[in-house]
């Protein structure tokens, strides 16, 4: 069995304090989705000020969430350490995504169905290749040329469509607590958070090919 999860990496927050969150070890990868707590939701929020941080003309440190929300908010486009998981239960393999993956790109996964090739990140450098009617993942590759030892994670291509909508239905999840701390927190700026994570992040928008599918 797969899992596929839309992941991001977890905050250094030694020193954070404009609002609570989880004791989670730092630049590790945490699952989106309609089950997070609000501590592990103030996580994913704290990572994303963090690394959306202006930098320039305007660097002084935030004073507190408000302002630290209002940097988030304008960035031309909030960008998420992370991107999608895939864990083979059956041999239990893990592919996680590389160093400068970004979540934002979650969709590029629907090129894969059409026979694109994706770059998955780097130290460790994810490889993906095509075979047959399957796509073949290894957690990390040494050279572009050479194939990677080990055994991969196969992912069947008809599968991609029904796994993405599964993916989008976590990042709707968690969008959903996301809206929930917003609203406690940042209340004058909570309807402007959740539309640009949503709309940055590319949530709510249909995935094509899949009928039935609403906004959270």
């Amino acid at each position: 069995m797969l899992i596929v999860n839309a992941v991001l990496e977890t905050p250094d927050t030694v020193g954070f304090s404009f609002w609570p969150v989880a004791d989670l070890p730092p630049y590790q990868f945490m699952a989106l989705s309609n089950g997070m707590s609000p501590l592990e939701v103030g996580s994913a929020l704290a990572v994303l000020a963090d690394y959306n941080s202006r930098t320039g003309d305007d660097d002084r440190p935030s004073l507190d969430a408000g302002e630290a929300i209002r940097r988030l908010l304008a960035t031309d486009k909030v960008i998420a350490p992370g991107g999608l998981r895939v864990h083979d239960t059956r041999t239990n393999l893990t592919v996680q995504p590389g160093c400068c993956c970004g979540l934002e790109d979650w969709r590029e996964w629907l090129g894969v169905a059409d026979g694109e090739t994706l770059w998955l990140g780097h130290d460790p450098s994810p490889r993906l290749e095509h075979a047959d009617e399957v796509v073949q993942l290894w957690p990390d590759s040494v050279g572009a040329q050479e194939t990677p030892s080990g055994q991969p994670i196969e992912i069947v291509v008809g599968d991609l469509p029904g796994i993405l909508h599964t993916v989008q239905e976590g990042l709707q999840g968690f969008l959903s607590l996301a809206k929930q701390w917003a609203t406690r927190h940042v209340p004058n700026l909570a309807e402007n958070l959740v539309a640009r994570i949503d709309e940055d992040l590319a949530i709510s928008a249909p995935l094509p090919g899949i009928s039935g599918q609403h906004a959270p």
